[in-house]
Parts: structure tokens; C-alpha cells; sequence
């Protein structure tokens, strides 16, 4: 086991990993910018060092400065969470450069997988049903043509290094894909710096869902079921479960075990999420990300795995501690994403917090960084922090999840605690009847007053 992790990351995440770590009698390493310095993650922290100035490339980005860190306290092992540089195979590879443990997959597979054409190529040939579309990237408006109408429209201009719904356009006929194609290309290259798109059949009412990995590495995977993320804004999911209230146990038996024989034959390590678009009752890949999840609480909810503590477990060269057959479904589970923005307009609220008390009782976990009297800096995500309730069901999970909102005190700034009230008690979510467009139209319509 490792002597002493260093997380490279920040906010709820962060503190996350240091529990972990601390469960497993591991010393802790925290970074952080100039901005974070009051950071709850770097007042909990065995040790902590700064790493440079607020701005995400000159500090949480910059492989240097976390190298010296890891140096300077002689942290053995790296955890990165999620987003920043945790999809990065280079950042993985210079570490094992310095025989310090990056806690995720193989460098090639990160790479692998973060080229959206290579990932839907390995996926084909792992047996994972894919969204019908181009075989690799399209170079030009007659090339894109031909496939849009072998294919048929409307079809989607996606970028190859994309993710968050950047370089994403839909076009609905011919006369539109020129223009899709173009707009597309200018927002991958400005965004991941580079302008490699392919092309898709556009689902018209998917919902999303995903399953969740885990591999040793040597051969060995499970799936721990699946999380239905449709609820999403402008590709952005704010509202996640488990079990999907789309699926029957056939159908979740049936796509986990698809999941967990393709990492097994790709011999994945650590954990790992597999996300499809679902519609009429088919399973369409779209991605898979090679790190933790924002909505991994979910699944630990319903199925009492620990999946922070696998991923050092297994980094560390220990077997999984579980068998597909020791992974029980119990009840159901619900995340809410907190973010500091105004519940209808999304304007982004920093400032510091006046009051807070996150709410409690059985069944009810918040995941989040912050505290009374702690500014948020707007220099990074907005989200805050992560309500999760678990019941036995998911009309019982529903109700703990409407009286927690209304306990959920944040004063200070704006959040997304009265969309999440205002959803909780929407016929639609209440029945589980939605899909990835529902939100937007929510909201586009007058879903949510202004005043609320």
C-alpha cells in the first residue's frame, strides 16, 4: 500500500479522496492554488503545498509544479479525481517516469479512450453497440454528406477530442451540415486544440445512461449496475440516479455483463464509465471515461462499495475485493448537484458564504467542500457540492430528497437548490418520464419562475 498520496485536485473531489485515503491509513498530500488556500481539503490535510497562482493552467494544470510537490513531500502515489488532469495519459506517463503510482488506468487507455473515433472503433470491436456513423474522422462537407445520408438524418457533428458538449452540432438536413460542420471544427480547435470531428445519427428522445467498471488490470472486471444522467443542461447533468427507472433487471443484467467482458478483454485498470445514449430499448456507446465520476456516490449508495478506496486498492496491485456475484442492488439512490449559480439564469455566484447547513437524517449524504464564512473563488466549476439520499425505493428515495432540498440552507450567494425543489415535485420526475432534451424544454418553457 501506498505511503502517501498527493491529490491533485480541489474542491468536493478532493476531500473526497482524503477521506479515502485516511480510511486506508494513508497520508495525504493537498495542493492548491493562492485562490484555494482556505480550502477545506487543505486544512484537513496531512500536508499541503501550493502550487501556484488561481488561474487552473498555472496551478491544478501544471505537471511541473505538481511533480515538485510530489518531490518535495515524497508522495509515492497521485490521485487526480475528476476533471483537470485526469484524463491526461502524458500526466500518467510522467509519473511513472518518477515511479510515483498515478491511481487510474493505463496511460493508453486514457489515450485510447479520449479519442472519441478510437474509443467508438475499440468499442465496436469489444462488442459494445455503438451509434450508427462515420468509421473515422470526416474531412470534408462531400464527405460528410455521404455519410449523413447513408445514415440518415438528422445527424450529429461531433469533435474528436470533445467532451461537455463542446464541438457538438446537429444538423437536420442537408443544407444545415455545412454550416454544422464548420462551427463544429472552429469550437474542438479552440476548445482541446484540435478540429477532428466525425459524424453520428442524431437520437432524437435518448435518455442517458451509463455503466459503471471496474478493473485489476490483469484481466479481471465487474460492472456495480447503472446511473441514469438524463437530466442534463447544454450537456451538462445535474440530476442523477440508480437504478435507471427505464430499465428492467434484464436489460441492466444484460448491458453490465456486455461492459464488464469488454474491460476484461481489454484488461482495464480502476475505475471506469461506460455512457450510452438509450432509446426504443437499444444501447448506443458514446464515451467512456477513464477516471471517477462527479455521480460515483450513486452507485456506492446502492451498492455499498467504497469505489474511492478500490481505486487506491487496486492501484496499489491488490485484486479486486469483489466478485460480480458480490455486488447486491439494494434500494434506490438520487444526486443533486449543487452549483453557485442562480437557479434560472445559471449566472455564475461567487462570494462568500453567509450561512450554511446541508441537511441530514437516514439515508442522506453531502458531498461538498465548503463552510460557513468560506468565499468561493470564481476562478473555477461552480459546483458546490452534491446532495445524495438513498431509499428503498424510488418513491421513498424521492420524498427524502424533497424534504432534504427544503432543509438545504445556502446563504450568501445563488445556487440550484430551488430548480432541484421545483423538479422534485414535477410530474414528469416524479414518474421517471424524461429524456436528455426534457431539462432545457423544462426551462425554456417557464418551468421555473424567475422569483422562485
Amino acid at each position: 500500500m501506498f505511503d502517501k498520496i498527493l491529490i491533485a485536485n480541489r474542491g468536493e473531489i478532493a476531500l473526497r479522496i482524503l477521506r479515502a485515503a485516511k480510511e486506508l491509513g494513508i497520508s495525504t498530500v493537498a495542493v492548491h492554488s493562492t485562490a484555494d488556500a482556505d480550502a477545506l481539503h487543505v486544512k484537513l490535510t496531512d500536508e499541503s503545498v501550493c502550487i501556484g497562482p488561481p488561474a487552473a493552467r498555472d496551478s491544478y494544470l501544471n505537471i511541473p509544479a505538481l511533480l515538485s510537490a510530489c518531490e518535495i513531500t515524497g508522495a509515492d502515489a497521485v490521485h487526480p479525481g475528476y476533471g483537470f488532469l485526469s484524463e491526461n495519459a502524458r500526466f500518467a506517463e510522467i509519473l511513472e517516469e518518477h515511479n510515483i503510482t498515478f491511481i487510474g488506468p493505463k496511460s493508453e487507455h486514457i489515450r485510447l479512450m479520449g479519442d472519441k473515433i478510437e474509443a467508438k472503433a475499440t468499442a465496436k470491436r469489444l462488442g459494445i453497440p455503438c451509434v450508427p456513423g462515420s468509421d473515422g474522422p470526416v474531412l470534408g462537407e462531400k464527405e460528410a454528406l455521404k455519410v449523413a445520408q447513408k445514415i440518415g438524418f438528422p445527424v450529429l457533428v461531433k469533435a474528436a477530442s470533445g467532451g461537455g458538449g463542446r464541438g457538438m452540432k446537429v444538423a437536420r438536413d442537408a443544407a444545415d451540415l455545412g454550416v454544422a460542420l464548420a462551427t463544429a471544427r472552429t469550437e474542438a480547435k479552440a476548445a482541446f486544440g484540435d478540429d477532428t470531428v466525425y459524424i453520428e445519427k442524431y437520437l432524437e428522445k435518448p435518455r442517458h445512461i451509463e455503466i459503471q467498471v471496474f478493473g485489476d488490470g490483469r484481466g479481471g472486471a465487474i460492472h456495480l449496475g447503472e446511473r441514469d444522467c438524463s437530466l442534463q443542461r447544454r450537456h451538462q447533468k445535474v440530476f442523477e440516479e440508480s437504478p435507471s427507472p427505464a430499465l428492467n433487471d434484464t436489460q441492466r443484467r444484460e448491458i453490465g455483463e456486455v461492459c464488464a467482458k469488454a474491460m476484461q478483454e481489454l484488461q482495464y485498470a480502476g475505475a471506469g464509465t461506460i455512457e450510452f445514449l438509450y432509446e426504443n430499448g437499444a444501447f448506443y456507446f458514446i464515451e467512456m471515461n477513464t477516471r471517477i465520476q462527479v455521480e460515483h456516490p450513486v452507485t456506492e449508495a446502492i451498492t455499498g462499495v467504497d469505489l474511492v478506496c478500490e481505486q487506491i486498492r487496486v492501484a496499489a496491485g491488490s485484486p479486486l475485493s469483489m466478485k460480480q456475484e458480490d455486488i447486491v442492488f439494494y434500494g434506490h439512490a438520487i444526486e443533486c448537484r449543487v452549483n453557485a449559480e442562480h437557479h434560472s439564469t445559471f449566472r455564475p455566484s461567487p462570494g462568500r458564504i453567509t450561512y450554511y447547513h446541508p441537511p441530514g437524517g437516514v439515508g442522506v449524504r453531502v458531498d461538498s467542500a465548503v463552510y460557513q464564512g468560506y468565499s468561493i473563488p470564481p476562478n473555477y466549476d461552480s459546483l458546490i457540492g452534491k446532495l445524495i439520499v438513498h431509499g428503498r425505493n424510488r418513491t421513498e428515495a424521492l420524498m427524502r430528497l424533497r424534504r432534504t432540498l427544503d432543509e438545504f440552507i445556502v446563504d450568501g450567494i445563488d445556487t440550484t437548490l430551488p430548480l432541484f425543489q421545483t423538479l422534485v415535485r414535477n410530474a414528469d420526475v416524479q414518474n421517471g418520464v424524461y429524456d436528455i432534451h426534457w431539462l432545457e424544454h423544462f426551462l425554456a418553457t417557464g418551468g421555473i419562475e424567475p422569483g422562485f
